[in-house]
């Protein structure tokens, strides 16, 4: 069986990308290539929240992920990233949302997982939902993160 990851992070820096990585770090994902994929939970996975991700494999190699971000430069400024998940015997879904408030990203996620599960005809047992929150102080940009990391990172090549 393998597991699914959903881990945290938030990061500030002096520019966009760098915010970006530096909550990448706080997650411990920063060094694979990440590749996004939309938002079906294979049916042998587990997903399972941990504070930051285990060591995943070598530097450089490519990682499948569900991934929520939200990034500001404005001072003040709350944002919030999250994953919602709703899984069963079989396979389950993912959805992602962001934005300034947490009760609106919460909402966001709860109807996306509503609707995803009319359009299947599958068991759901179980819904979760991890967001990831900030408010952004003094110079530069703020990044927040909440990412789904399918199990081990994999060559590139």
């Amino acid at each position: 069986m393998s597991t699914i990851r959903v881990v945290r992070g938030v990061g500030t820096a002096p520019t966009e990308m760098a915010s970006y990585d530096a909550a990448l770090a706080a997650a411990n994902i920063h060094n694979y290539n990440l590749v996004a994929v939309s938002s079906v939970v294979p049916a042998d996975a587990t997903v399972e929240t941990v504070d930051v991700a285990p060591d995943l494999g070598p530097a450089g190699n490519r990682l499948t992920v569900v991934q929520a971000r939200e990034t500001t430069s404005t001072p003040g400024e709350h944002i919030v990233a999250g994953l919602g998940w709703s899984t069963g015997p079989g396979a389950g879904l993912f959805y992602e949302a962001s934005g300034t408030d947490d009760d609106d990203v919460r909402r966001a996620i709860l109807a996306g997982l509503d609707a995803g599960r009319d359009l299947r005809d599958w068991e759901f047992d179980d819904e979760q939902v991890a967001l990831t929150a900030a408010e952004h102080e003094g110079e530069g940009y703020t990044t927040v993160i909440t990412v789904a990391a399918y199990g081990q990172s994999e060559s590139i090549f």
